[in-house]
């Protein structure tokens, strides 16, 4: 199967649920790709293709709470290098580096463990989707904050009209656009 095809293999499988949470979202549902393990694993092998061309630079692979935990640790190990999480304020033990970030209606904060990146000098960050960009732009401010340098940000969707990658200030490649 070629590259094209194994996209649209995954895309297809995406549902897709409309007006939720609220009314006028249409939500990507990346769970129903978890449910067929073909399916999920053309995913992996999508998503380690991008990530394999850092394996001699990253030290680590970063994933945001919470889907970017379902695929962060399963690059991590296939590379050989650990994975750290970035969680939302007080769901980390131990002493954290925080970053306020603005939503639409308010703001969110989130985290990282301090030591999780005293020998890590570059990382590969994963999510799910990127929409307004926010978060990722939270997690590479992160990163900044803790003199790590952000290789790229690999994310399986992104929602081309909320122009999230403008906002993101690393690169950002998506393996599917809607």
């Amino acid at each position: 199967m070629n590259h094209q095809s194994k996209l649209e293999l995954v895309k297809n499988r995406i549902k897709s649920y409309p007006d939720f949470p609220k009314k006028g979202v249409l939500f990507r549902d990346i769970f129903s790709v978890t449910l067929d393990c073909e399916v999920f694993n053309v995913l992996l092998d999508l998503l380690y293709d991008r990530v394999e061309k850092y394996k001699n630079e990253a030290e680590a692979i970063v994933g945001i709470e919470s889907r970017g935990f379902l695929f962060g640790p399963i690059l991590a190990l296939k590379l050989g290098i650990p994975f750290i999480p970035i969680r939302k304020k007080g769901k980390l033990p131990g002493e954290v580096v925080s970053v306020e970030f603005s939503l639409e209606y308010g703001s969110d904060i989130v985290e990282a463990q301090k030591n999780s990146f005293l020998n890590i000098g570059s990382v590969v960050i994963v999510d799910d989707l990127l929409a307004t960009g926010g978060t990722l732009k939270a997690a590479c401010d992160l990163m900044t904050k803790l003199n790590v340098r952000v290789l790229n940000c690999i994310v399986i969707m992104e929602l081309l009209g909320f122009r999230g990658k403008e906002t993101v200030p690393a690169t950002v490649e998506a393996l599917i656009h809607y």
